[in-house]
């Protein structure tokens, strides 16, 4: 996209804003209540076990897709996250954090309570051949049917096992897993920015915690393709790896500063998505999709910029993306990207 045509996108935003009618919606930074790290259980009105099963595999489909894109967008932009971590695109599952753990179990089919959930594309854990549904019997030689839980409801445990990969993988740079059936794996971890993408529950919400980026199951951009959906979980991980929580902790939560976040949440989208190997020019049509529905004029947050705003300073950022590659440099924007709000 040329400056010509940047321009363009501009003016045919701001004028769509005039002439629509908007209706009063959350941003994309809208607060949200605290969510276990997986959905919670199953329907309390599931008619049969298969039905069970049917709305717990949806569901894990969604996580899927988070995992898939949160893995591409935070070990490709590792080189340039301040004290990046290390991870195997590894998520669990732990029927213990269900309201009826058995039925839960049951639907899954699992011999045991505790077993793998997704496996990022392109991560080791898909590289050393670990299935999802395996279950997972032991991390570095401790047992996880050891692990204290609760009958239902808890998500303790998960958190622990996730926290023993983690520490393991920081600690020695790889972990050693024992699946069902005796089968041993030995996986070497990457780095990773220090962030986590969890689904979160039936509601359509998407907001940075710190150290999670948390998507509802409601969220407009799963109907979204994967590039267009990227851009609204790159702007909930450029909070967390650009210390966004901690700035707001410190200098407060007033509307001016909120926006300052919010608007440098988005510059940053385009930087992340073309490290990630996506087009940064999905940040644009993402909020030319999103925008006239979600990013209201009359009745739109003033935390944050209208959409149409967001469409320039998105643009300005990928004329500079568009001029580093020009030398052959990458989007390095621990380098290249200019600061609004200095943690």
């Amino acid at each position: 996209m040329n400056a010509s045509q940047r321009a363009t996108a501009g003016t045919a935003a701001r004028q769509s804003r005039q002439a629509l009618a908007w209706k009063c919606c959350r941003g994309l930074g809208a607060a949200l209540a605290a969510l276990s790290l997986i959905a919670t259980g199953a329907p309390a009105d599931a008619r049969s076990d298969s039905a069970l099963a049917r709305k717990l595999e949806s569901i894990r489909q969604l996580d899927q897709r988070l995992q898939n894109i949160g893995w591409r967008l935070s070990s490709t932009n590792a080189p340039f996250c301040t004290k990046p971590t290390q991870g195997i695109g590894l998520q669990l599952v732990d029927v213990a954090g269900y309201r009826d753990p058995a039925k839960v179990q049951a639907a899954f089919d699992l011999p045991s309570s505790i077993a793998t959930y997704t496996i990022a594309d392109g991560s080791p854990a898909q590289a050393a051949r670990i299935n999802d549904l395996d279950p997972l019997v032991q991390i570095d030689g401790i047992a996880l049917d050891d692990l204290p839980a609760k009958d239902r409801s808890d998500w303790q445990r998960l958190a622990q096992a996730h926290d023993m990969i983690r520490q393991s993988l920081e600690d020695n740079g790889q972990v050693k897993l024992l699946l069902g059936g005796g089968n041993a794996k030995l996986v070497k971890g990457v780095p990773l920015c220090r962030t986590r993408f969890e689904l979160g529950g039936n509601n359509s919400r998407a907001v940075a915690e710190g150290s999670r980026v948390i998507i509802g199951r409601k969220f407009v951009g799963f109907d979204y393709v994967d590039e267009e959906f990227a851009t609204a979980i790159a702007h909930e991980m450029a909070h967390n790896v650009l210390f966004h929580r901690n700035w707001l902790d410190t200098n407060g939560r007033g509307r001016k500063n909120i926006r300052l976040t919010e608007r440098e949440a988005d510059r940053m989208i385009p930087w992340l998505l073309a490290n990630a190997g996506y087009d940064p020019t999905a940040a644009i049509r993402f909020m030319e999709k999103w925008g006239p529905r979600h990013g209201g004029w009359l009745f739109r947050k003033r935390t944050h910029d209208g959409w149409d705003e967001r469409v320039e300073f998105i643009a300005g950022e990928i004329e500079m993306i568009e001029s580093l590659a020009e030398q052959g440099l990458p989007a390095d924007w621990s380098i290249h990207f200019r600061r609004e709000v200095e943690p």
